[in-house]
This record gives structure tokens, sequence and C-alpha cells, in this order.
């Protein structure tokens, strides 16, 4: 174990290192790795883990096999995750966290609140539609009811809170502008978010036939258009009354 472990501290991972694979290890001298080092290691076990659990679900990945994969020991391992669910919040939470559009590409923008919801569902249909994100919604609907923390890790993990609450304060504003009836807005924008994301992900997971590239585009539109001309409807049955 001893000369494992100094195997491990003195080896550098890098898969975006050019002319190496995401195996390779660059020599460093001994001693304690430097703050560069260990984010490298890590972000290395998090591309291993990530091609594991994605391509064999989260049942059949071991701490072993990504250890062994990654040529580190479990002691390294365990240096740096707690547990295998550990492992699998912090995968999660970099996939999404790469699905967030750039900084300088704001969320919300002047504009009607057509434009805002339609500019948000194009982003979220954009990074629900994403070959790691579908893969990641495919291992959590098969295996979810094997392990239920997969569901409680997607969900703290998602952004589904951080959207929701953005679309709900929205929702508000226009309800006390009286430019929509939102009785619940919470519970809206889940139903938004749900009209977006939901069937266009489950016919990318071969449930349904895929979308076209013109559907995909329209998709966005329609759905804002759909949701606010509820919201509308309801407006104008209360100003009937």
């Amino acid at each position: 174990m001893g000369k494992r472990k100094a195997a491990d501290t003195a080896t550098v991972f890098s898969a975006a290192a050019p002319g190496r694979g995401p195996g390779r290890m660059l020599p460093r001298r001994s001693g304690r790795p430097s703050r560069l080092t260990a984010e490298r290691l890590r972000e290395h076990i998090l591309n291993v883990a990530t091609e594991l659990f994605l391509n064999h679900g989260y049942g059949l990945t071991s701490i072993e096999a990504v250890a062994q994969t990654a040529h580190i020991s479990k002691r390294t391992f365990y240096h740096r995750f707690q547990d295998k669910a550990a492992l699998f919040s912090a995968v999660v939470h970099r996939i999404i966290d790469r699905l967030h559009p750039p900084a300088d590409v704001p969320l919300i923008s002047g504009g009607s609140l057509q434009a805002i919801l339609q500019h948000l569902a194009q982003l979220m249909l954009q990074g629900a539609l994403t070959p790691q994100a579908v893969a990641l919604h495919r291992l959590i609907v098969a295996e979810s009811a094997r392990f239920p923390e997969l569901a409680a890790i997607a969900t703290e993990q998602g952004g589904r809170r951080e959207a929701i609450t953005l679309i709900a304060g929205l929702l508000e504003q226009e309800a006390r502008r009286e430019q929509l009836v939102v009785n619940n807005p919470l519970f809206a924008a889940e139903q938004f978010l749900q009209l977006v994301i939901s069937l266009p992900q489950r016919r990318a997971m071969t449930l349904g036939t895929p979308m076209t590239a013109a559907e995909i585009d329209a998709w966005p539109r329609e759905t804002v258009d759909l949701f606010l001309n509820g919201c509308r409807g309801s407006m104008s049955q209360v100003r009937r009354k």
C-alpha cells in the first residue's frame, strides 16, 4: 500500500494534456501534491467516474472499478470522496455546471415575458438534450427504484430548484401587474419546466421518435405560447366576472 500511495501522490493525471490519454501520468517530485496537482487528480477521477456511471450504470460501477481505471489507490479515492454516493453527486454537479450557459450570457434581459421565457426555454432545452444530460437522465430513471438516493442527488445538484425559483419570480411579477392569473407561481413554474424538457428528453432516450432539428427549434416558442395562452385565458375569465 505504501508504494501505491507514493505512486499516487507522485503523479499528475491530465486528460487535457496534449498527446496524452486520460490514463497517462505526468511525473512530478514526491511530497505533498500542489493544489493544481490535487485539482487535476480530482478532475481525472471525475472523468473516469463519469464514463463508468454513464456507460455501465450506478449499480455496476464500484469504487474498486473507479480506482483501478483511474490508476489510483482506494486510499487516494477516499481522501477525496466519502463514498460512491458522494462521487456520483460530484459527477452530477459537474455535468449540470457544464450545461449552464457562459457567464457572459444573461439569463434574463430586457423584453417581454414571452421573450424571456422563450430564451430560458431554449437554454434549458439545449442543456437537457446534450448526450451527457440524456445519459444521466436515463441512468436515474433506470436505477432510482433500486437506489432512491440517485433521485435525491439529481434534484439537489441538478439546478431544478434554481430554475423553478427564477421562473416563479417572473410569473409572480406579471401576476402582480395583473397580466396573468397565477395562483401558485412555484407550481406553475414546475409545470412550465416539464413542458419544456420532459417530452423532448424522453424522445431523445428513444422513448418515441427522436425530434427533428426543426421540431427542436420550434419547441421553445410553441411551448411558451401554449403556457402563456393558458394563463392569459384565465385572466380573461377573471375580467369577465
